[in-house]
């Protein structure tokens, strides 16, 4: 099989699914049912994991905020919320329709952070892993894995889709004018002054996910040597 062109690598949270409403709603859930205490200390519980191992584990925290509160039986049904959430509700407007956009020029890949279990649970049930038609990766910082990223997907060029530009700029760093950088403003990470002014702009910005429909080729790979 002939290398493609170009591979487009999608990331998942507050890009094609709008994680910060997912998040909201797990909050309102907790406060709801569990109380206002018991949200904030698995909220708390949440974050010291993500400083631990760099993604967001909801599962792990849960265990962990179990064994804090194993004398709670009602606690044990705080997983199937998790589960079972409907997240094809929360892929963003259009989001799917640019995935079918860039498909005519070349491979739509899924590249992700995340769990093995939580992660692959929400990008199965929020209808992208059967839009990418199975093309997924899930790693712990993407951002390290990009030879394996080559490996199982080589290109000639490569048009990265981030929510952070953090991780956009480690990567252009790592590929050079070998990838396009491409930036939907979306979500809490995209939004915060800070955050946008510590990292160089990417290649394209964009207002939304779906506006992504509005470039042609030439756009997208102006970059490319």
């Amino acid at each position: 099989m002939s290398t493609p062109d170009i591979v487009f690598l999608f990331d998942i949270d507050n890009t094609l699914v709008n994680n910060d409403h997912v998040q909201a709603d797990l909050k309102q859930h907790l406060a709801t049912t569990y109380g206002p205490e018991a949200r904030d200390r698995y909220w708390e519980i949440l974050e010291q994991k993500r400083t631990e191992l760099g993604y967001v584990d909801y599962l792990g925290a849960l265990e962990r905020y179990r064994e804090e509160s194993m004398h709670r039986p009602e606690i044990l049904r705080m997983a199937n919320w998790l589960i079972d959430y409907p997240f094809a509700d929360r892929v963003y407007p259009g989001a799917l329709d640019a995935v079918r956009h860039v498909r005519q020029w070349g491979l739509p890949v899924v590249l992700s952070d995340g769990d093995a279990v939580f992660q692959p649970r929400k990008v199965e049930r929020s209808g992208v892993w059967n839009e990418f038609e199975g093309r997924v990766l899930i790693y712990i910082h993407k951002e390290e894995e990009l030879d394996d990223v080559e490996r199982l997907y080589p290109a000639r060029h490569y048009v990265l889709i981030d929510d952070k530009l953090r991780i956009l700029a480690s990567v252009k760093k790592a590929w050079g004018d070998r990838v396009t950088t491409v930036f939907p403003k979306q979500g809490h990470y995209a939004l915060d002054p800070a955050t946008l002014a510590e990292y160089p702009p990417a290649d394209v910005e964009l207002a939304a996910i779906g506006d992504l429909v509005k470039f042609d080729l030439k756009q997208l790979v102006k970059q490319r040597t």
